[in-house]
């Protein structure tokens, strides 16, 4: 299988994690469209549940493949997140965010009961840091919000280099909360719990790429096939 055949693989096996009324939360990126498509041939199969997307992208494709949609307004527990993320350390450990939605991916993974993620075999690391870390921030006080951040990356261990992230006009990115992002170019995270919390209490950081303790469960496709990697109970 080469690489998106291995993301469809482990979305295909996290689709099997579904039961009738669920209510989901809906990840972004390539692996979770995966997911949503699969959901959607379920859907259309008779298969009742209601699915929150974590980004306008993901709206779109849940809509596409016919997935019922709700709001954490109206559903503010859900049962079940699937997504992908841009790499996978010890102990579940994700860098996410490479797609501008790590705001709403997170607050929709902890409104949820179990958080599952689907990747190919390359998202797994021994360390995480070689993607660069997405922060997402208020465009007010960039200058000052990013001395802090750097402050608070030097406190945790890190060096590297911050780089605001271009959108495909040449501009700003801005995400659907109309923030900005920065990606800290990190090389290596030695210490990522101790870097979330640095990075959290920074005023002007919406919030950072760092899911430390969310994942429950990481379905890991291969060409040798598909394995399931618990994330061990404290």
């Amino acid at each position: 299988m080469n690489a998106d055949q291995q993301k469809r693989a482990a979305a295909a096996h996290a689709v099997e994690l579904v039961q009738p009324g669920m209510k989901l939360g809906l990840g972004t990126g390539s692996t979770a469209r995966h997911f949503v498509e699969l959901l959607g041939e379920r859907v259309r199969s008779g298969l009742n549940v209601a699915g929150v997307p974590t980004s306008e992208a993901t709206r779109a494709d849940a809509e596409r493949c016919g997935v019922r949609l709700t709001t954490l307004d109206e559903t503010p527990a859900l049962d079940l997140t699937v997504d992908g993320a841009d790499e996978i350390g010890p102990a579940l450990a994700l860098l996410k965010g490479g797609g501008g939605a790590l705001l709403r991916e997170k607050i929709v993974a902890a409104a949820s009961k179990r958080m599952v993620v689907i990747a190919d075999e390359s998202k797994m690391v021994t360390a995480l840091g070689a993607f660069p870390l997405p922060i997402e921030v208020l465009p007010f006080g960039l200058e000052a919000t990013k001395r802090a951040i750097e402050a608070g990356i030097k406190a945790a261990g890190g060096k590297g280099s911050l780089k605001l992230r271009q959108g495909k006009d040449g501009h700003a990115f801005v995400t659907d909360g109309g923030h900005w992002i920065l990606d800290a170019a990190l090389g290596h995270i030695a210490q990522p719990k101790l870097l979330a919390d640095k990075l959290a209490a920074v005023p002007g950081v919406m919030e950072h790429g760092l899911f430390i303790d969310m994942a429950d469960l990481a379905i890991i496709a291969s060409a040798g096939g598909v394995r399931l990697v618990e994330r061990a109970q404290a």
